[in-house]
């Protein structure tokens, strides 16, 4: 199953104003080999940007690179929700929404082996069905200031502002977690595109259903009331 495109911005220092102006700095990303990172390389590559135009550090995950950009270590990274509203009020430029620059991606999954998964299927079909449950639950706005209280619940850090930025972010009506669960085919295969166009060493990945297997996605829909 299917979650969501990853909500995956280009966040940048105040004094960048345009993905040209990344020309000669250094942005960072999680590792060299891993799909955000194709994300961020294909945003710039986009913009006229080729990867002998700028420098990559190797920083880690979503919240030390939000550390080093604060820090003023690196001029830009890729940040999903909520490090991108924090980013903004912090005076930093959000400059690209990633699907509005390399159109459909799918980004959180839900994966399991496949020999798991055939010996689990009515555990799996169970998963996938809470899933669908919790995101209508999440998506009927009655449930807002619920579902903004267990956030704060889980994360007592984050502020109530935040918090309510966030869901309103997360459950969009058009750029929110993906409704029933749905694999985003066309999103998958430009996940393997990024892939045979960065990836190293270079491989061909060039069928999406050698990675997903719709029929417990099918059976699970097919229960539900």
């Amino acid at each position: 199953m299917g979650s969501d495109t990853g909500f995956l911005s280009l966040v940048t220092a105040p004094d960048v104003k345009a993905v040209t102006d990344l020309e000669g700095r250094t942005l960072s990303v999680d590792a060299l080999t891993t799909g955000y990172a194709f994300v961020l390389f294909e945003i710039l590559r986009r913009n006229g940007l080729n990867e002998r135009d700028y420098a990559v550090a190797k920083v880690g995950g979503m919240v030390q690179r939000w550390t080093a950009l604060r820090e003023r270590k690196q001029d830009g990274t890729m940040l999903s929700t909520p490090y991108n509203i924090l980013a903004k009020g912090e005076g930093f430029i959000q400059l690209a929404q990633a699907t509005k620059v390399i159109g459909h991606y799918q980004g959180n999954v839900a994966a399991a082996r496949r020999s798991w998964a055939a010996a689990n299927r009515d555990k799996v079909i169970a998963y996938i069905r809470g899933y669908v449950e919790a995101i209508d639950w999440l998506y009927d706005r009655v449930n807002r200031e619920a579902a903004v209280q267990i956030l704060r619940k889980n994360l007592p850090q984050m502020s109530q502002d935040l918090a309510e930025r966030s869901y309103d972010e997360l459950l969009d009506p058009q750029d929110g977690f993906f409704r029933q669960g749905r694999m985003d085919m066309e999103g998958l295969k430009t996940v393997l595109d990024l892939r045979n166009r960065y990836g190293k060493p270079a491989k061909l990945l060039d069928d999406p259903m050698k990675y997903y297997d719709p029929a417990f996605h099918a059976a699970a829909i097919a229960l539900r009331p």
